[in-house]
This record gives C-alpha cells, structure tokens and sequence, in this order.
C-alpha cells in the first residue's frame, strides 16, 4: 500500500496549513485525546519535573529591598509632568497674577513636598507601630497630621 503523501496548497496569510497525517505503521507512538489514551494530569497539589517552582520571598522583604533602594538614591519620586500641572492649578485656584514658574522653583516645590510626604509617612508608621499594627493606616495619618499641626483642626 502506497503512502499518500499531503501536498500543502499555498494559502493565503494568516490560515494554518494542515499537518500531513501518518499511516499506522510511522506512528511516533505519542497518541492525541480522543484515541483512548488520556494523559495523566497531576492531582492538585502535585508538579511535574519539568516546571520548578518559582521563588518566593517571605511577606516584607521586597518591602524592605525597595526602602533600602530609595534610601540610598536622592531622584524625587513624583513624575514631574503631573506635579507641574498640580502646581499651576493650585497657583490658577489661589491667585491669577502669578502665571510662570522657573524650573528652579519647580524643583525646589517638589523636593519640599516629598520631604514633607516622607516625613508623614514616618509619623504615620510611628503611630502604626504604636497601636502594634504593621499595616499604615488611614486613622494613623489622620493622628499623624493632627499631632503635627498640619490641616484642619478636629
């Protein structure tokens, strides 16, 4: 019995070409589904040789990897775009004579407000610790902001 061999047709871009089938007697021995062999899938809970797990770091550790990374760096964090555009909407709301700003005083704006920022945070995590949380919370900034005169007095 002569094999037939599958002559692909040119098609067009995109379209899958059919794969050539095989007489019984080439067969590679790897069966598809739905020739009455079923693979094995692991049980849950199990893995194969082939895919190793991922490493996983223990809860706070990246945490501390990156508040050592931007201890040791002094860039500003805030993308300057928007804190520009916050600023001259702020200047807009407060006042009308005052339009430009020098990149200058941007800058000095922008250090002022993370150091401020840093600064609240450090309260804030301070008044977490206190409560024997590790998690900052809202009230914690809250008290953070009262206890350092800043804002609305409650």
């Amino acid at each position: 019995m002569a094999r037939i061999k599958h002559i692909p047709t040119p098609s067009k871009k995109g379209k899958k070409k059919p794969r050539p089938t095989q007489s019984p007697s080439q067969s590679t021995g790897r069966g598809r589904r739905g020739d009455g062999e079923e693979e094995q899938e692991p049980e849950a809970g199990q893995r194969s040789a082939a895919a190793p797990r991922k490493r996983r770091n223990k809860p706070g550790t990246v945490a501390l990897r990156e508040i050592r990374k931007f201890q040791r760096t002094f860039k500003l964090l805030i993308p300057a775009a928007p804190f520009v555009r916050c600023v001259k909407q702020i200047t807009n709301q407060l006042s009308t004579e005052v339009t430009r700003w020098t990149a200058e005083a941007m800058i000095a704006i922008q250090e002022a407000a993370e150091d401020h920022l840093v600064r609240l945070f450090e309260d804030g995590m301070l008044c977490a610790i206190h409560a024997k949380r590790v998690t900052l919370m809202k009230k914690d900034m809250e008290l953070a902001r009262r206890l350092g005169m800043i804002g609305r007095p409650w």
